[in-house]
């Protein structure tokens, strides 16, 4: 019986969030940009398990009509089997990955069939059962299928560069469209031809290169991206010339040992930098490790110059609202302790990295800014969210969690 009770716990979820939705906005709850937003404050749940529950109270919470009418949930047998603590969420996900795969011909009544049948069946079998149950049901639906639409097609492209691994390493995984793929073969035929882009100190035996294919896909990749951005062609991003930023510490740099970190978040090993700081064509800021210092820059205007910029790359890495990763390439200058409007300052220790969301969000939620006696920004939230969370962003410092609290670097 206690199962049965927790599987039907989300259902009850799913209700109040499709009701919050549909009644509200996420600016009236102090969120300005979404409501994955609001889930990842209020609840303190990582931004893949808002954006789960935001799907699930979509699919299987009740709807409305244009005209006002209630409507059943889009998956109503599935709901209605949650409700009565039949499924579990490992079900619930085959039944969802299920419905993602469905072609966009099926009409409404075969979904709604189908969501029948797998619901049913789930109530009476493990996932494992119903992923293959799922998966003959797909099949007899769409034996030999229509030729995937545009539209199909273009939904199912992505690129995504993962997470930097320990060795320094990143996964690149996705699909790429037909015309992307014709850039990559006309490229790389050159780029990534035996011979090409050979790395330095990396000699072929006589005139055979060692090197895998795959491994001169990458040196091939990364000769165009660096040309491409010493070329200068790709303009310039929130004020500064599109180009790799990176900062590090002076004692770092003279010892030749360590990491530095881009504009983008990741680790850089100092043999790279200072291989890469040669060229002459990247920003490199430098400040003391232990104090922190750096020239104090104000200026009379209400945008922050390039040489704040470069600071704050250093100082702040990316966006200080707690919680959140976006990195310093994607940030926007924010006055931390009084907007411009307010007759705030653009100086230096008065400014702050925030994204796009975050620094819009501050206008109308009632949220604050401000300094504490580190010059780190704190993020104040309206009462309503505030349920005792950090008010300061270490998310791009890792290295201070490492450190008595006496001997933090900046």
């Amino acid at each position: 019986e206690l199962t049965t009770v927790l599987r039907s716990v989300p259902a009850v979820e799913h209700k109040v969030l499709a009701r919050l939705m549909e009644e509200t906005e996420p600016s009236r709850l102090g969120e300005a940009s979404s409501w994955k937003k609001v889930l990842t404050t209020a609840l303190r749940v990582s931004g893949a398990e808002a954006e789960r529950r935001l799907r699930r109270a979509k699919m299987l919470g009740p709807r409305r009509a244009m005209t006002g009418e209630p409507l059943a949930p889009a998956w109503e047998a599935t709901a209605a089997a949650q409700a009565l603590g039949l499924l579990d969420e490992e079900h619930i996900k085959v039944i969802a990955k299920f419905h993602e795969k469905l072609p966009a011909w099926v009409d409404v009544d075969t979904r709604a069939e189908a969501d029948r049948q797998l619901a049913g069946k789930g109530a009476g079998m493990g996932p494992e059962e119903l992923d293959e149950a799922a998966g003959r049901l797909l099949l007899m639906i769409d034996q030999d299928g229509p030729e995937p639409s545009e539209q199909e097609r273009a939904r199912k492209r992505w690129v995504k560069i993962g997470k930097q691994q320990r060795d320094g390493l990143s996964k690149i995984s996705g699909y790429i469209d037909a015309e992307t793929r014709a850039y990559l073969d006309a490229a790389l035929a050159k780029e990534a031809a035996p011979g090409a882009n050979l790395p330095a100190g990396e000699n072929p035996d006589g005139d055979r290169d060692t090197r895998t294919a795959g491994q001169r896909n990458h040196d091939g990749l990364k000769a165009l991206l660096r040309r491409n951005l010493e070329s200068g062609d790709l303009g310039s991003h929130k004020g500064l010339p599109v180009t790799v930023i990176v900062s590090t510490t002076l004692q770092e740099l003279e010892k030749g040992a360590g990491v530095a970190v881009t504009g983008g978040g990741s680790l850089l090993p100092m043999r790279d930098l200072i291989r890469m700081a040669a060229d002459a064509h990247h920003y490199l800021y430098v400040f003391d490790g232990h104090t922190g210092q750096s020239l104090y820059l104000g200026r009379a205007k209400r945008l922050a110059n390039a040489a704040q910029r470069l600071v704050l790359h250093a100082r702040e890495r990316g966006c200080t609202r707690p919680g959140c990763t976006v990195p310093g390439y994607w940030a926007q200058v924010h006055h931390a302790v009084a907007d411009w409007k307010d007759d705030g300052q653009t100086d230096i220790d008065d400014l702050t990295f925030a994204c796009g969301p975050d620094n819009r969000m501050i206008e109308n939620t009632g949220w604050t800014t401000r300094k504490n006696a580190r010059n780190r920004t704190e993020w104040i939230p309206p009462p309503e969210l505030d349920t005792g969370q950090h008010r300061v962003n270490g998310y791009h410092h890792p290295e201070r969690h490492l450190l008595p609290e006496d001997d933090e670097g900046p």
